[in-house]
């Protein structure tokens, strides 16, 4: 039976890396995706494919579409799509390495690695601006009904849309500002973690309220902070069993809605952002049915 890649559903690990494909034009992507397909678990090594490679394969997968470019003012969100995406997620950052070299190898010539992200945990799971995420987050049934399709058929059930962004902070703006500002930039207190009732329409919790939209607007975040040696930030990801959760938040964010931008925008901006289909599992490995793969 398909089910899950169970990497969606597990709590955030301690270490992770973000891998980036291109899918080279000349190449096929079957036999590569098909290696994959043998040693991706969906635990240790969670796999998102592209738009470009479903279609270079003759499929369709109901429900995914290239990421929105969002441009308000002041506000640029852009679209970076690719062909494949992996998130690598352990303990051992010796063994995220060499599981990302040899998955770059096994991947060859088909796709080509664009973007290495490593990410950790901080604290329970806070963003580096000492704010926790995925307070809103879904749990047991909620979180499967948010984050997996169902009812759709075997290769399609328990398989899961991502939607996932790269976020570059400016940390030295963001100290500067007061606590009570820095609070309401998120709309709650960063001593407690407790939504503010004062908190201004521009504040995160409020452009984002999932339940506030119309259908709700939930999603499954498993977000992690990353920084190299000059500049730090967030990596969003958020999965659903549509894009239209995450579509709907990005949009009110970004003020298209009612013209209020979120607060977060005020500290940081996206650098990237791209869809992916999330294939499930059956009997422990990828199941590529969806994808005309055997």
């Amino acid at each position: 039976m398909s089910t899950y890649q169970p990497g969606i559903l597990e709590p955030i690990p301690s270490l992770a890396r973000y891998l980036t494909f291109a899918l080279n034009p000349n190449e096929h992507p079957a036999e590569a995706l098909q290696r994959l397909a043998q040693v991706a678990d969906g635990e240790e090594i969670v796999v998102g494919v592209g738009l470009s490679t479903v279609q270079k394969l003759g499929a369709h997968i109901e429900g995914l579409r290239p990421f929105p470019v969002i441009v308000n003012a002041g506000i640029d969100i852009p679209a970076t799509p690719a062909g494949l995406w992996l998130w690598i997620r352990g303990e051992d950052r010796g063994v995220i390495v060499q599981h990302s070299r040899h998955l770059a190898k096994l991947l060859t010539p088909a796709f080509t690695l664009t973007q290495v992200v490593d990410a950790f945990r901080y604290g329970p799971a806070r963003d580096l601006t000492g704010y926790e995420d995925g307070t809103e987050n879904p749990t047991g049934d909620d979180a499967l009904a948010a984050a997996f399709v169902q009812g759709q058929g075997a290769g399609l059930d328990g398989s899961s849309f991502v939607a996932a962004q790269q976020w570059l902070h400016d940390l030295d703006y963001f100290e500067s500002l007061p606590p009570e500002a820095q609070d309401n930039v998120f709309g709650r207190r960063k001593v407690d973690n407790e939504e503010m009732e004062d908190a201004p329409p521009s504040a995160h919790v409020k452009r984002t309220a999932q339940e506030d939209f119309e259908p709700e607007a939930f999603v499954l975040r498993r977000s992690m902070p990353w920084a190299d040696a000059h500049h730090e930030g967030f990596f969003f990801v958020a999965f659903g069993h549509s894009l239209y959760a995450f579509e709907a938040q990005l949009k009110r964010m970004a003020g298209l809605d009612d013209g209020i931008v979120d607060g977060v925008f005020t500290y940081s901006r996206p650098l990237t952002g791209a869809y992916f289909w999330c294939p499930p599992i059956r009997d422990g490995k990828l199941d590529l049915r969806a994808l005309g793969l055997s």
